[in-house]
């Protein structure tokens, strides 16, 4: 579901998807693109994270994924965010705000994120 753009505090913001779980909402800011994770990701709506994450990217090199907003997220979308697949030096998505228990969850994984000092979020 896509939502019409508005602006909140100088950001221009717009729905890019939205389902009974999870919304995910384009912040436009100067740089790269920011998305911010409202809800709950699980199996049944990672694919669709992953597809939109991907289509948001655009040209850019990457995007900040806020996931302050998350009150849940299994495995299949903690893969979507920290894609183990790829090398780290190929990895688009850089994660902003994450909440102590998804912290946790990355650190258990192994999969925690240390950012580089250029790395600095919106």
């Amino acid at each position: 579901m896509l939502g019409g753009a508005h602006v909140v505090n100088d950001l221009e913001e717009r729905l890019l998807y939205q389902d009974g779980q999870l919304s995910v909402t384009l912040r436009v800011a100067p740089g790269a693109p920011a998305v911010a994770l409202t809800g709950e990701v699980d199996a049944t709506n990672s694919p669709a994270l992953a597809s939109t994450l991907s289509d948001s990217r655009g040209g850019n090199t990457y995007i900040w994924v806020d996931t302050g907003g998350l009150t849940f997220i299994d495995l299949s979308g903690l893969r979507v965010l920290v894609m183990p697949a790829l090398p780290p030096d190929e990895r688009w998505i850089r994660l902003h705000n994450l909440t102590p228990h998804l912290r946790r969850l990355l650190r258990m994984m192994g999969w925690f994120y240390t950012p580089r000092p250029y790395d600095v979020p919106l």
